[in-house]
């Protein structure tokens, strides 16, 4: 299996779910307040199209790397995606 190795990668990637995790928590506080649905689903869309993104630049990472076939990166995709 494939690991990231760039260091400088590695570090966006975490800012990226850092700043997802505080679009969590903001939800979590929306809901507790009662917030509308609207804008709580809102939410949870931006939230989990950022997810999205993180994992398409991490499978960027793998194809940049180099060390996963073209086949392996298909097949990740398509379990995963």
């Amino acid at each position: 299996m494939s690991q990231l190795v760039d260091p400088e990668k590695k570090k966006a990637l975490c800012a990226r779910l850092a700043r997802i995790e505080g679009q969590l928590r903001g939800l979590q506080r929306l809901i507790e307040s009662d917030a509308d649905c609207d804008k709580i689903a809102q939410q949870m869309a931006a939230a989990r199209k950022a997810l999205d993104k993180s994992f398409f630049s991490m499978v960027g990472c793998m194809i940049e790397q180099g060390d996963q076939s073209a086949d392996q990166v298909a097949e990740m995709l398509t379990k995963f995606a």
